[in-house]
């Protein structure tokens, strides 16, 4: 049996020339909530939304590769805080033989619909959509 060694970090700077770090390769995600893949997924479309134009002129500086790091770090920063929030609160706490017993915001979310989707939207979105540009969709 294998202990899962979980980490919440990130890169301090996820680019260097030829180089772009996304998905966990950038910031190490919990696997609380499932939301990690949803993070890569939408740092992939970032970066191919920003590159596509550098990408095909074959000039590919380092400026783009900040302006994906810039775009990508606040909602990053934002899910990790709060995958940190329920790792002391419930997990550390189930841990320890203690009981994780729900927060009074965890109650409320549970009895409020409206607060339901919007957990679930930041859960499946994020707090940052990211949307392919017209010319990456599929025609109809």
């Amino acid at each position: 049996m294998k202990l899962l060694d979980v980490q919440l970090n990130r890169l301090r700077r996820w680019y260097s020339d030829g180089v772009l770090c996304i998905g966990d390769a950038a910031h190490a995600m919990s696997p609380v909530g499932g939301i990690g893949i949803n993070l890569a997924v939408a740092d992939a479309v970032a970066a191919a939304r920003i590159l596509a134009g550098p990408l095909r002129t074959r000039r590919v500086s380092t400026r783009p590769l900040a302006r994906v790091q810039t775009r990508r770090w606040a909602p990053t920063a934002f899910l990790q805080a709060v995958q940190r929030a329920i790792h002391a609160r419930v997990v550390a706490v189930a841990m320890t033989g203690g009981d994780p017993a729900p927060s009074r915001a965890v109650q409320l979310v549970g009895r409020s619909r409206p607060l339901r989707r919007v957990l679930a939207y930041l859960v499946a979105i994020g707090p940052l959509p990211e949307h392919a540009p017209d010319y990456a969709r599929r025609g109809g």
